[in-house]
């Protein structure tokens, strides 16, 4: 199933994605779900069309842990080791934008790149989950965008700034809640043109790995997100760019950049 929230008529809500028939994505229809979807979607059998609606970020996380170098051919892109224990940062919940909304380029930096992730979300809270449990907590997938200052990111020696400014974290189009993440096709385009394309097998550690390490540490409430790293070809945006990451069995999220106002 696919989840989606959204906002209409100064109304927000969660509905189920259903396509109308013809494969035109003009013709999606939401079944709007009664409450939030977590431990259960109660389908109200109202539906609106996609095209009639905003579509907002799927989740509103209290915390979004993202996982940098989980691919080695992206961590020897920048001349950097694979991490002996996976390289943990956040980003804050004020960074989140949805597929549609804009990624404005902070004043302080000159080099602001894509990084196509898969984003994993937790439907369910949980702490120090045992890798045969990481399936019943993980609600679903989405697409995310961990957009870097790249500038910052170097001179600045930590990545607070860099990966954590307003919009650096685009989700979505929406949460699909039944997917295999071992082997999926990530890939992010600028303005049509291809510039990554990797698989989710390539992963240095898995997505059940990644649970498993980060609740180990802290609590997970439903809506969080763990973003599982991006593969090789990261490289710069220009305000006026559009950027667009797919991944296979969910979709596409795209944003595009503007001038901060």
């Amino acid at each position: 199933m696919r989840i989606a929230r959204f906002s209409i008529d100064g109304n927000v809500a969660f509905g189920a994605v259903e396509d109308a028939g013809g494969g035109d994505p003009a013709g999606l229809l939401l079944d709007i779900i009664k409450g939030v979807p977590y431990g259960g979607a109660e389908l109200t059998g109202t539906k609106v069309r996609l095209s009639e609606v905003r579509l907002l970020p799927p989740v509103l996380p209290s915390k979004v842990v993202a996982v940098g170098r989980n691919y080695a051919e992206h961590a020897a892109e920048l001349g950097n080791e694979v991490p002996e224990a996976a390289l943990t940062f956040f980003k804050p919940s004020t960074s989140v934008v949805g597929s549609g909304d804009p990624i404005v380029y902070p004043h302080f930096s000159s080099d602001v790149h894509y990084e196509a992730e898969l984003a994993v979300v937790i439907g369910t809270l949980c702490r120090e989950v045992p890798r045969e449990r990481v399936k019943d907590v993980v609600y679903g997938y989405t697409c995310a965008n961990d957009v870097t200052a790249r500038d910052l990111q170097k001179s600045e020696k930590q990545w607070a700034r860099a990966k954590g400014f307003d919009t650096s974290c685009p989700l979505g189009p929406w949460v699909e809640t039944e997917l295999d993440p071992s082997d999926l096709t990530v890939q992010c385009t600028v303005n049509g043109e291809q510039r990554q394309l990797g698989r989710t097998s390539d992963m240095i550690r898995t997505v059940e790995d990644l649970v498993v390490h980060v609740s180990e540490a802290m609590t997970l409430v439903p809506g969080d997100v763990i973003l599982t790293g991006t593969p090789a070809g990261v490289g710069p945006l220009s305000v006026g760019d559009e950027v667009a990451v797919t991944i296979e069995g969910i979709g596409t999220l795209t944003n595009k950049v503007i001038k901060r106002g």
